[in-house]
């Protein structure tokens, strides 16, 4: 297992804090960070899909009580929602006793349902973290094709071949309908699930059309909005808002919609190497949902990311909005010639970004213009720590 980045960043909001939540979908690789994590502390480890564990928390108080001075790690913690009343008490006794922070590891796979239930029981008391599969930065750029191709769950991007990641993928996207989302989310038909998750996935990167997908899939709008909201949930699915300010113009109000992990998007379509993917349509929505996920994997706490498109036809693919700076304008080209369409610096006229980036598949940075850098999206993802992190 290659090391993740954010371990370091856990390890600090455990001193500050007393429970942190590691958000993540399923297999990406939370519980092997969260052993790594435990190496560091006396530690026990929980998984509450196993009976034998819940069957330890019948009476949670005096349970956990008893480990008041270990970090206890709770695995898909969302499957007991009765134990955060229970932690918040326990949390609050050790307080009073001056044990203040570094009590429990949170993991779940369902995010807003889990931001759900701790915020309303331990607002105050809980730092939120999301791991996202593996980014450019963890793996390097010598890998950034592999990583494009396969996607980012350990899983599959380790796998020896292109097959073994391919075969990985078919059954992780079965798993998931089959077993897990009836588990997370209301019972929803595993094939129609799936001809909505490949449905996105041919649209990678366009604009949400309810009504188009309701047609598709024989079903009406606000049913399309439901499953929408469950695959975001679920941390499958990106929607990404449009841009928008009081400017005098017409902008795109419309999200756009993408399929997380670039490996999930191509096992949908049935694309297993580099050559099927480079003869396919999607090649070059594909990349640019790569390096978006790439670029948020590692952008601050509090980044707003949209996207700006006016019915004149101005563009840009990646604003990233930063706290306390003015926005990064990105312009995503799978091209080795990356000069931006006219529309970007049109666009870019209306946002007045700090800074304006085309990146591209390429390893070298280079100024196209006095205003406009072509760049790596390994090497922005470095710039973006380096200037921005925490």
């Amino acid at each position: 297992m290659k090391p993740r980045r954010l371990e370091s960043r856990i390890l600090r909001l455990l001193r500050e804090f007393p429970a942190v939540a590691l958000l993540g979908p399923r297999q990406v690789g939370k519980t092997t960070l969260a052993s790594a994590i435990a190496e560091r502390f006396p530690s026990i480890y929980l998984d509450l899909e196993s009976r034998a564990d819940r069957a330890r928390l019948a009476e949670p108080e005096l349970y956990l009580a008893d480990h008041e001075d270990d970090l206890v790690i709770l695995d898909e913690v969302h499957r007991v929602p009765d134990l955060f009343g229970s932690l918040r008490g326990l949390i609050d006794a050790g307080r009073r006793r001056g044990k203040k922070a570094g009590r429990f590891l949170l993991l779940g796979s369902a995010s807003i349902e889990l931001m759900r239930q701790s915020g309303e029981t331990l607002a105050g008391r809980i730092a939120y973290v999301e791991l996202a599969p593996f980014d450019i930065l963890e793996v390097g750029p010598d890998e950034q094709d592999l990583l494009w191709v396969r996607g980012g769950f350990p899983d599959s991007f380790l796998s020896a071949n292109d097959g073994a990641s391919m075969r990985w993928r078919e059954n992780f996207v079965r798993t998931y309908l089959e077993r897990d989302v009836p588990q997370l989310g209301p019972r929803v038909p595993a094939e129609t699930l799936r001809r909505f998750w490949t449905m996105l996935a041919h649209a990678q990167g366009g604009l949400l059309n309810v009504a188009a997908l309701a047609r598709g899939l024989d079903v009406d709008g606000k049913t399309v909005t439901r499953y929408l909201d469950l695959m975001v949930d679920l941390l499958l699915v990106r929607r990404l808002p449009a841009w928008h300010r009081n400017i005098r113009k017409r902008l795109v109000k419309s999200p756009r919609v993408y399929v997380r992990d670039s490996g999930i998007t191509h096992a949908l379509l049935g694309l297993s190497s580099k050559e099927d993917l480079l003869g396919h349509p999607v090649v070059g929505k594909s990349w640019e949902g790569f390096v978006i996920e790439n670029l948020l994997s590692v952008a601050p706490a509090r980044t707003e990311a949209s996207f700006y498109r006016s019915a004149g036809g101005a563009e840009i693919d990646l604003i990233l909005s930063l706290p306390g700076r003015k926005p990064w304008a990105i312009e995503v080209k799978r091209s080795l010639d990356p000069r931006p369409r006219r529309g970007f610096h049109h666009a870019c006229a209306d946002v007045e970004p700090e800074a304006r980036y085309v990146v591209y598949p390429g390893n070298e940075t280079f100024a196209i213009s006095t205003e406009v850098e072509a760049i790596g999206v390994h090497a922005l993802a470095q710039r973006i720590v380096e200037d921005l992190g925490e």
